[in-house]
């Protein structure tokens, strides 16, 4: 039997394509209208933008397989929502859009197994003021 560390599990990861799949499918059936995944620019990406009725919202996924290392939401720190916010005023400019109703939404992907948990934090966090 080959060596395996003392932490080592046999149960595959969650990588983070298939958590945004799970994500975007969660968002879907909540009425959520996706315009982009995977939005990139210079300071970074946001993994899910989309319309929540006529608001418009950023949508960091974060996706974990079992809580060894805490919970996928605890992941969105400070530095990572100035990312988020500078990813997201770079695409209300690139857009052209200004006096929108924005909103920060994260949702937390935890894979139990061979169960799937998804949850929405609606409005998580304060972004960056726009103009």
């Amino acid at each position: 039997m080959p060596f395996a560390p003392k932490n080592f599990s046999r149960r595959p990861r969650l990588n983070g394509a298939e958590g945004e799949k799970h994500a975007a499918l969660f968002l879907v059936k909540r009425g959520y209208r996706i315009l982009e995944q995977n939005y990139r620019t210079t300071f970074g990406e946001i993994d899910i933008i989309a319309h929540d009725g006529d608001v418009l919202v950023f949508i960091e996924v974060k996706s974990r397989s079992g809580t060894q290392f805490g919970l996928p939401q605890s992941a969105v720190d400070t530095r990572k929502q100035t990312k988020i916010s500078q990813v997201a005023l770079a695409y209300l400019k690139e857009k052209k859009l200004s006096d929108v109703d924005c909103r920060f939404d994260v949702v937390a992907v935890l894979k139990e197994g061979d169960a799937f948990e998804v949850v929405l934090f609606q409005n998580a966090f304060e972004g960056i003021e726009h103009t």
